[in-house]
């Protein structure tokens, strides 16, 4: 099993939704007012919060993501909740024949792309997004800032916790650095009471850094590249920002 895998069943108590949406979905829709976008794919969406949180906006949403037990979590959501919104398992290099376009947008966020082990697959996947694009569409990325974390080895990430009635849950997230890739653990602690278990999930992660990126968006038929620093909107800082997004429209 994938860490996601594992982490499915336990990620919508990791992630606060109502605060993380009510954070990013301002960025998002300023951008895509701007850009006349209508329809979205959400490229390894998780359990499909931003793909349904747009829907019930009135956008025409779709996510795919490589791990079937989230998908099943996201499909679960969207049955319950009542947006209709297609989910497939996919991974990054088939999203233009699973869930065929073409889309206004392309979203890509969550720090996703850096599971990608290779300068070429990360190429491929890019141009996997230009195809499923109309012509003058837009893509969103949103990754670590690898040009701080990377040089600083920044090991440890915040404790996330959460608590249904007397059950707890804590998740501890931190990485191992190598040579040119790093190995992103989390250890989540299940309690109640005096009783815990844990269980570890593991992953390969490979830096994506933005001299690099704005490299590979281009050589996919991407223009008019920007960076920001976060969902915030201000400009990109190599050595201060918390996050690296890119967002570019298709030639």
């Amino acid at each position: 099993m994938t860490l996601y895998d594992i982490l499915a069943a336990d990620y919508d108590r990791f992630v606060d939704w109502p605060a993380r949406l009510a954070f990013e979905l301002p960025f998002l829709e300023r951008l895509f007012q701007a850009h006349g976008v209508r329809r979205v794919l959400d490229a390894a969406c998780g359990t499909g919060h931003h793909a349904l949180a747009l829907a019930r906006r009135g956008y025409q949403a779709a996510g795919a993501d490589p791990s079937a037990p989230m998908i099943g979590r996201a499909r679960a959501l969207a049955a319950a909740e009542g947006p209709e919104v297609p989910f497939a398992v996919a991974e990054f290099g088939e999203l233009a024949w699973a869930l065929p376009g073409p889309h206004d947008a392309v979203l890509c966020l969550g720090n996703s792309l850096p599971h990608l082990l290779s300068p070429e697959a990360v190429q491929q996947a890019l141009a996997d997004f230009a195809s499923a694009l109309r012509p003058g569409g837009l893509v969103v990325i949103q990754n670590r800032n690898y040009d701080r974390v990377w040089p600083e080895r920044e090991r440890f990430m915040p404790l996330q916790t959460h608590r249904e009635g007397d059950r707890e849950w804590l998740f501890f997230r931190f990485m191992d650095f190598h040579e040119a890739t790093l190995t992103f653990h989390v250890v989540t602690l299940t309690g109640s009471g005096s009783t815990w278990s844990y269980q570890v999930g593991s992953t390969e992660l490979r830096p994506i850094f933005q001299a690099d990126l704005a490299g590979w968006l281009a050589a996919a038929g991407f223009r008019d590249v920007q960076f920001y620093g976060s969902y915030e909107g201000e400009p990109f800082d190599p050595r201060a920002s918390g996050d690296l997004i890119a967002v570019a429209e298709r030639n």
